[in-house]
């Protein structure tokens, strides 16, 4: 890469990073509605709730568990424009949920949005490392932060525009869609324009992970799954039964335990910012190490707490705890250079996939023990950051 081209790039890397995070936004926005309209298709097509969990598994499984896969062939042809197409397939399916008459078309519907997600995350990904100049972290930070804030507003919209006028309401969400392709076909051009410098940034990135043998390599990965396991389950637990369990133990109205809730989920969006800040300064493992070993002693007093010290100890939990994704996925591409699509997508679907699975199994686990049961055991689950002492430190391989 010429200097020309470098200076160009480091001119307009921000600009890519907030372009690729609001795409993001708009994608998790979309994705989100899926389980926000539930109660609507339910009562529509007389379905059963076993009905509604294989719309969930079917949705979960085409956006989870094909993205290492089209990681895998990003990484091998990268296709600067596959980011609009995969939002164009959201689009189509969301147009598909909007209209379909058939139960059989609803799983059509949802898994062709699920495609969406799939194809967007491991491609967005390598566009955020491409234009992170040298700030991993903080980059995947800027566009994680951006699908958080979509998870977060799409249930809203559909309460105050979908569940009010009926499925047909879906197609406003269209615009979101269409908007975000629109800014992801920009995007596809700078991404055009820097692609074929990829196979040099390969070598780059690689004599970080020289000195490591391919079994420790693969021991690190097995390590940060470990860690995403117990984070997702945690934060499984927190967004789906936290409401729960305040109303359950004080009393507090829907209303007060969902403004606890938001306190939860605002403190984890700053969380996400500040571990990708750290980590670039100081190094991931600590960031990854800190960030879920050191959420543990907050989360371990919640539930022995009086309500507002509960509130308190649920902020300073989504602030540290939150950090560790960014960190986590940054960890993870280093130790696997020029694969950055395969495992951002192998970490996204572990993401989704695990925090589905938790929020089932803490629903089940509530169901037979009680909500303050589920409490007591979730909050020992970041005492598994531990194990992050036996990830290598990549900063001082670096130096040597």
């Amino acid at each position: 890469m010429n200097p020309t081209s470098l200076q160009e790039e480091s001119r307009t890397a921000f600009r890519v990073l907030f372009a690729i995070s609001i795409a993001h936004l708009l994608n998790d926005m979309v994705q989100s509605i899926v389980p926000s309209i539930y109660p609507i298709i339910k009562e529509e097509m007389g379905l059963s709730f076993i009905q509604i969990g294989v719309i969930t598994l079917v949705f979960q499984l085409t956006s989870s568990l094909l993205q290492p896969f089209v990681g895998m062939y990003a990484d091998r042809r990268p296709s600067p424009y596959a980011l609009a197409a995969g939002m164009c397939f959201t689009l189509t399916g969301l147009i598909w949920l909007a209209f379909t008459g058939s139960y059989a078309a609803m799983l059509g519907a949802v898994s062709v949005i699920g495609i969406g997600s799939s194809i967007f995350h491991p491609e967005a990904s390598r566009v955020a490392q491409f234009a992170a100049g040298g700030k991993k972290g903080l980059a995947q930070s800027i566009f994680q932060v951006g699908g958080n804030g979509g998870t977060a507003i799409g249930p809203l919209l559909a309460a105050l525009i979908v569940l009010p006028h009926g499925r047909l309401a879906v197609l406003w969400f269209a615009l979101a869609a269409i908007m975000g392709a629109l800014i992801l076909t920009r995007v596809g051009r700078w991404y055009k324009r820097v692609v074929s410098n990829i196979s040099g940034q390969r070598r780059k990135v690689r004599s970080v992970v020289d000195h490591l043998s391919k079994r420790r390599i693969n021991m690190a990965l097995a390590v940060l799954v470990v860690l995403t396991f117990s984070k997702q389950f945690y934060l499984a637990s927190m967004t789906s039964y936290f409401t729960f369990f305040l109303i359950d133990k004080f009393g507090v109205s829907i209303q007060y335990s969902q403004i606890a809730l938001f306190a939860f989920l605002a403190a984890s969006a700053v969380g996400i910012i500040a571990g990708g800040y750290i980590g670039d300064k100081i190094g991931r493992k600590y960031v990854i190490w800190g960030s879920i070993l050191g959420a543990a002693p907050f989360a371990i007093a919640m539930p022995y707490a009086g309500l507002t010290l509960t509130i308190i100890l649920a902020i300073i939990v989504g602030l540290v705890i939150s950090s560790a994704f960014s960190a986590i996925l940054v960890y993870a591409t280093e130790l696997k250079p020029g694969k950055v699509g395969m495992i951002a997508g192998l970490f996204f679907g572990l993401s989704f996939g695990l925090g589905g699975v938790g929020a089932a199994f803490f629903g089940w686990l509530a169901d037979i023990r009680g909500i303050y049961f589920v409490f007591e055991i979730s909050t020992l689950l970041p005492l598994l950051g531990i194990v992050a002492a036996f990830l290598p430190d990549l900063k001082k391989i670096d130096k040597e």
